[in-house]
């Protein structure tokens, strides 16, 4: 069904795409849709949280929580909204998305456009859940106190959440990425992690960085993660990189990349976090995953968890199901009981 109707999408701006996607999915929300069916042998536990199964939405694309039931009926076992700010922010101004067709791969730099916490939050208390939602917090543009209003965000969105996580990994406003390094990474998490235990102690906080970093950078952030209470790491977003084989000609937009084109450096960061963690923290991973065999290589590699965005893109909307049955299947002919048994395996 999805290729027949593709081509009518893609006749579309990316942005006008998307939105209408989010519509359709919310109306079939109210509809009344059922829930995914769970899977036993892919349930699994991180970070005390229980997933029906490992495949989860990667936060950008439901950023105002607005087809959380659409989502999860798909087939997701996670739903990550946001990223939300404390206050409405327009972002950077359109065209803003761009799609690399013959590299099956997406620029964005949208910019945090969102419509804020305080609409956002009764969106996500009043949806019937399937699994865990996350609400990915960040910080407004032109905000004076950046920690400041990650505190803010994490404190609100604990409320309502499953988990919430920090970003601090996306390319597309400025110095955001400065805030992954040194004594400015410690205060950041320091006062997240307060602000989610008061006044009682709260959801899961997971921390999403980005893929363009260094090893030393990736020893930092796994260290300060360790000592600040992180739960988890979302290993990665979008990257500023561009690799020597695309072929769209939209590759020379700014911002960041995303889909097929970004699976060897996802699958290298995701490989570089697990060293240096040494096994301490769960890692989820994120950035071209659109197969169940590519899912299954990165729970291998070390991931607990996996997230999709732009595979949804190029591959519609029953992709979450197809990585599901796909998994299932390639954990029992390996002979593992469980997800967790494959994590790390390979």
């Amino acid at each position: 069904m999805y290729p027949l109707i593709r081509p009518a999408l893609f006749a579309l701006e990316a942005e006008r795409a998307h939105h209408l996607t989010i519509d359709a999915l919310a109306r079939w929300s109210e509809a009344g849709t059922p829930l995914a069916r769970r899977t036993p042998l892919l349930e699994t536990t991180v970070a005390k949280l229980r997933f029906p199964n490992p495949v989860g939405l990667a936060a950008g694309l439901d950023k105002d929580g607005r087809a959380i039931e659409g989502f999860f009926a798909l087939g997701f076992g996670s739903v990550e909204i946001g990223t939300l700010t404390p206050l409405p922010q327009p972002g950077n101004p359109q065209p803003r998305i761009f799609r690399l067709k013959r590299d099956r791969a997406v620029i964005n730099r949208m910019g945090f456009n969102n419509d804020g916490l305080e609409a956002a939050l009764p969106r996500a208390l009043a949806a019937k859940r399937g699994g865990p939602l996350g609400i990915n917090v960040g910080a407004n543009k032109d905000a004076k106190d950046r920690v400041a209003d990650y505190a803010y965000g994490v404190a609100e969105a604990a409320k309502i959440a499953d988990y919430v996580t920090i970003n601090i990994s996306s390319p597309n406003t400025p110095g955001l990425r400065d805030l992954q390094h040194g004594q400015a990474l410690a205060e950041l998490l320091a006062a997240a992690d307060e602000a989610r235990r008061a006044p009682i102690q709260r959801p899961p906080l997971f921390l999403k960085v980005a893929p363009d970093l260094e090893p030393a950078e990736i020893d930092g952030i796994a260290r300060a993660a360790i000592d600040n209470g992180i739960d988890a790491l979302i290993v990665g977003n979008t990257t500023i990189r561009r690799p020597v084989n695309l072929h769209s000609p939209n590759r020379e937009e700014t911002g960041g990349l995303s889909g097929a084109p970004l699976k060897p450096i996802a699958r290298e960061k995701l490989t570089d976090f697990r060293t240096a963690t040494g096994g301490q923290l769960p890692l989820i991973a994120a950035g071209g995953i659109d197969s169940a065999a590519e899912a299954y290589g990165r729970i291998r590699a070390g991931a607990s968890l996996v997230q999709i965005y732009t595979g949804l893109v190029y591959r519609g909307p029953g992709l979450p199901r197809k990585i599901v049955r796909g998994l299932a299947k390639l954990l029992a002919r390996d002979g593992f009981a469980s997800v967790a048994e494959a994590v790390g395996a390979g």
